[in-house]
């Protein structure tokens, strides 16, 4: 379960509030957040994990502080970036899995073993030994998952994990991440995605300004994005 509890977050240099006081439970296994770039919206879901920490109130999860407890959070919750590239460390896909678990699995035969395993599940063996550069955009995604999985967190936060991808690839990561046997909070602009999942959370100039149903809330930000558009075009 995540708790935000009056969690706020502004900008450091300038103190221009980024995320207005939000107060949300999570419980639901499939939660799609929406809203216009600036918005808020990845911010939101960085305070999940502690990559972002809030100025006031807090953010739990399953009762721990992101704050006080921000190792034991980052065991719970894993974090997939929009860019593969941002979590690609080591130069093949085994070795880059396999850095994933060294604080967990000490034996390095071990650690490739699962490291093996995890790209298995995920549909990459044949690329185990392939280098992380050779890899199409969607490989790579697919790799930055498999590493984050290979931890084993109850929670997994994507972050417009489809946005850098074609079509194809953009549909299979989006069913992959649907079937995961966890709680997945995912950001993003893929409307349809978002549409599909229990409940949907619309962003909007630093706060919430939809909870509940998915359609509903991809209807009020195509009419809130048209109409500001429209207001654009005649001012």
């Amino acid at each position: 379960m995540i708790e935000f509890k009056d969690a706020a977050v502004v900008a450091p240099d300038s103190g221009v509030p980024i995320l207005e006081p939000t107060t949300l439970t999570l419980t639901e296994d499939r939660v799609s957040i929406i809203g216009a770039n600036g918005s808020g919206k990845s911010t939101l879901a960085r305070l999940i994990n502690g990559l972002v920490l809030p100025v006031s109130g807090s953010v739990e999860v399953d009762g721990l502080d992101t704050q006080k407890h921000g190792a034991q959070v980052r065991r719970k919750v894993g974090y997939l970036f929009t860019d593969a590239s941002a979590q690609l460390i080591m130069p093949t896909a085994i070795e880059d899995v396999a850095l994933s678990l060294r604080r967990v699995i000490k034996n390095r035969r071990e650690r490739d073993d699962a490291a093996l395993a995890a790209l298995k599940e995920i549909g990459l063996a044949s690329k185990a030994d392939v280098s992380v550069n050779a890899l199409s955009g969607g490989q790579r995604q697919l790799l930055a998952l498999a590493g984050v999985l290979a931890c084993t967190p109850s929670i997994v936060v994507a972050d417009e994990p489809t946005t850098l991808l074609d079509l194809r690839w953009r549909a299979h990561v989006g069913a992959l991440l649907r079937s995961l046997p966890l709680q997945v909070i995912e950001v993003t602009h893929d409307l349809d995605s978002a549409a599909r999942a229990e409940r949907t959370l619309v962003v909007d100039l630093g706060r919430v300004v939809f909870d509940g149903d998915p359609r509903e809330a991809v209807q009020l930000y195509r009419d809130l994005m048209f109409g500001r558009a429209s207001q654009g075009a005649t001012a």
